[in-house]
């Protein structure tokens, strides 16, 4: 067993943003650095992880006072389950990588909901791990649309011009409340997808 303490970074961003992509490029360099990782994202692929896909797919419908408590329970068992459960993930010394942690629920959900009440709903899963930093990639709406259209056939439920200015708005809300007891690192995403990356690393390696 490794008796160090792995890292945790929590990659965010509107739907768009290309976080997904920088998260496949950091592991990929953190394990040319000999970082073993473990990468993840949210909703997850278990049982609470596939409703919520349906809901945002609009195959389910559902109240969003529904849908919150969903994602803090799908997130409750990212963290907790036996098979491969973050917190164990980094107890046993991985560097855990996840596209999507409780920031999303914090800007996603209180659109519709009190920010207050989604980070209290959140706060068994930020006692359990809290990440070592939540990497913010920023990009105006406009942009982040063209991309989904680019890469995608349709939207999901939360993909609209109005909604994801919202939702970019309630992220900073959320990392002001938030600036106390989080380390928020807010990257530009405007430029080239090398250029990001290169700005990711240069925080990242930071932290080993």
């Amino acid at each position: 067993m490794n008796n160090t303490r792995g890292r945790f970074f929590a990659l965010e961003g509107i739907d768009g943003s290309g976080k997904s992509t920088q998260l496949k490029l950091l592991a990929q360099r953190l394990e040319q650095a000999g970082r073993p990782c473990l990468t993840t994202c949210e909703p997850t692929h278990r049982p609470m992880g596939a409703l919520l896909r349906q809901i945002l797919t609009r195959q389910v419908r559902c109240d969003s006072r529904v849908v919150a408590p969903l994602f803090v329970a799908d997130r409750l068992d990212h963290l907790l389950n036996e098979e491969n459960g973050l917190c164990k993930a980094v107890e046993d010394g991985l560097t855990v990588l996840t596209d999507r942690y409780y920031f999303s629920s914090y800007a996603y959900q209180s659109v519709d909901l009190p920010l207050e009440w989604v980070i209290e709903a959140n706060r068994p899963c930020a006692e359990l791990l809290r990440p070592n930093a939540t990497i913010f990639i920023d990009v105006e709406p406009e942009l982040a649309l063209e991309r989904i259209a680019q890469n995608r056939e349709g939207t999901e439920l939360f993909e609209t011009m109005e909604r994801l200015t919202r939702t970019r708005e309630q992220y900073f809300r959320a990392f002001e409340a938030q600036k106390d007891v989080e380390r928020v690192i807010v990257l530009p995403g405007n430029q080239s997808v090398d250029a990001i990356a290169q700005a990711i690393w240069e925080q990242v390696e930071q932290f080993f």
